[in-house]
């Protein structure tokens, strides 16, 4: 179930270090309830990582509630591209030119926002753009095929502190001329929060554990 007392905990945070950090509330693979419940307290930034899985939550809720966001933040198949944008707003694993031409393909896109995710630690086994790529990408993304790209995502190497790569992700974002950041999870969110994250990805913290 939706934990309120956390919430108001991180935004607190939030607040102590002066920034303008928004929590997008991870609900994946939890019910439905815990998301109407959440939504009673006044929460509206919502994320899921699969596109079903959205759709059987959040069709419904998104018609009685027009003011929720509603973000992707995990993989996304081409295959999946024209319902997901139906139902998303902001996507936050734009990762490839391949699902990059699929979106300018399917759908109406000027209301819908993008970021790009960047594998920072060259991790084989993580989707991602790599560093030495990333200003051709952007620039194609934004240049050739008009998307609203407004930032750059991260998912650190668990291993590694998470400062050093949010840090990566700031400059880059900077060289780029992005403005955005989608880093920081329910185990390193300060970090991110005193590097100036639009956006923390809280899932765990707020939902307790997966079903």
């Amino acid at each position: 179930m939706f934990n309120i007392n956390i919430y108001n905990k991180i935004l607190k945070e939030i607040a102590d270090f002066g920034k303008k950090t928004e929590i997008v509330a991870v609900s994946k693979n939890h019910p439905k309830t815990s998301v109407e419940t959440a939504i009673s307290y006044g929460v509206r930034i919502f994320g899921e990582n699969r596109v079903q899985e959205a759709k059987a939550k959040f069709t419904d809720l998104k018609e009685s509630y027009k003011n929720i966001e509603l973000h992707l933040t995990g993989p996304l198949q081409t295959n999946k591209v024209k319902e997901a944008i139906r139902l998303f707003d902001v996507f936050h694993t734009l990762d490839r030119e391949k699902l990059a031409r699929e979106f300018v393909k399917n759908g109406e896109l000027h209301s819908k926002k993008f970021f790009i995710q960047v594998n920072t630690g060259r991790e084989k086994n993580k989707s991602g753009i790599f560093i030495e790529d990333l200003n051709e990408f952007v620039n194609y993304c934004l240049n050739d095929l008009s998307l609203n790209i407004i930032g750059l995502m991260c998912i650190p190497p668990v291993n590694d502190k998470p400062k050093e790569h949010f840090s990566i992700l700031s400059d880059e974002a900077k060289k780029n001329n992005l403005s955005k950041l989608s880093m920081g999870m329910s185990s390193d969110y300060i970090e991110a929060i005193e590097l100036n994250a639009t956006y923390i990805r809280i899932g765990t913290s707020l939902f307790g554990k997966r079903l």
